[in-house]
């Protein structure tokens, strides 16, 4: 099957292009510049850009799109509102109407959330239920792998950078991250399927963890040892806007938003429907941040 893959250089996309390729398909590497990845085709794909979605589309020919476009935090003219919904707009005016529609969105995606990340990608969500395509629609909870962002660098400067722990109210937050494997499996067997399966799935890992619980489990992997210290809310608060006039902040007011709401949901039906591992963070996590330390 030909398959067009957007966002494919990215850590997801990555994932994703091996899965489609070692399955035996026809994968075109969508991405602003167009480089071949893991044996798949290059394709120049801006999702921002009607024009280039729809050049990529005619170019790949594809009897399904996996989209994967997204971003963390907003920088320049790259908003949520540009990147997720109108980037979804043109793919979806891209896509041919026979053809498989996957889409990445985000576990928490609705549209009244304090998250503008997680509403904007309600509003995309929307648009893909109202297009027509046979879609399917994918709500990853926190992925890990080499080269997360998350647990290879965000929770790691969190817990590496003072000499304690600072843990976000009382760290009961809930959590269920899931394996970059098992997100890259879902998404290839939705779009390389010999029949459709529209609908609405959660991808998350076999087992749920506290915030706090996160924060001992990098502790371990990194073999330090410090004091957790709990920073009640109304502090947090206040610190976190003041945070972002760093170049960097360590956390943003939508990463501090998503956090305090938690990222958790039953791993069924899509671990039965499409066979997943259900790999552990426990058994990466030492590997994701050795690896973010040679970097």
């Amino acid at each position: 099957m030909r398959i067009l893959v957007t966002g494919a250089s990215g850590f997801v996309g990555k994932a994703v292009v091996r899965q489609l390729v070692q399955d035996g398909h026809e994968v075109w590497a969508g991405s602003r510049r167009g480089e071949s990845v893991g044996g798949a085709r290059g394709v120049t794909l801006d999702v921002t850009d009607p024009g280039s979605a729809q050049r990529a589309a005619g170019q790949a020919d594809p009897q399904a799109v996996v989209h994967l476009v997204g971003i963390i935090a907003e920088a320049g003219d790259q908003t949520f509102e540009r990147v997720h919904v109108e980037g979804t707009r043109n793919v979806l005016a891209a896509t041919p109407r026979g053809a498989r529609y996957v889409h990445m969105s985000a576990l928490g995606a609705r549209e009244d959330s304090g998250s503008r990340y997680s509403s904007s990608k309600a509003r995309a969500e929307a648009l893909v239920r109202a297009s027509g395509l046979d879609w399917t629609v994918f709500q990853p909870s926190l992925i890990f792998g080499v080269g997360d962002d998350f647990f290879g660098r965000v929770l790691r400067e969190l817990v590496s950078t003072a000499p304690v722990v600072p843990q976000i109210g009382d760290g009961s937050f809930p959590f269920r991250p899931v394996s970059v494997q098992d997100v890259a499996q879902a998404f290839a067997r939705a779009a390389g399927g010999r029949t459709g399966l529209r609908g609405t799935f959660a991808l998350t890992g076999p087992e749920e963890f506290s915030f706090r619980q996160l924060l001992e489990l990098e502790l371990g992997a990194l073999g330090k040892r410090k004091p957790i210290v709990p920073v009640p809310l109304p502090l947090m608060n206040l610190a976190v806007p003041l945070m972002q006039v760093l170049p960097s902040p360590p956390i943003t007011r939508d990463q501090y938003a998503m956090l305090k709401e938690g990222n958790t949901a039953p791993n069924e039906p899509a671990r039965s429907t499409f066979d997943l591992p259900m790999l552990r963070l426990q058994d990466h996590l030492p590997q994701i941040v050795q690896a973010a330390l040679k970097k």
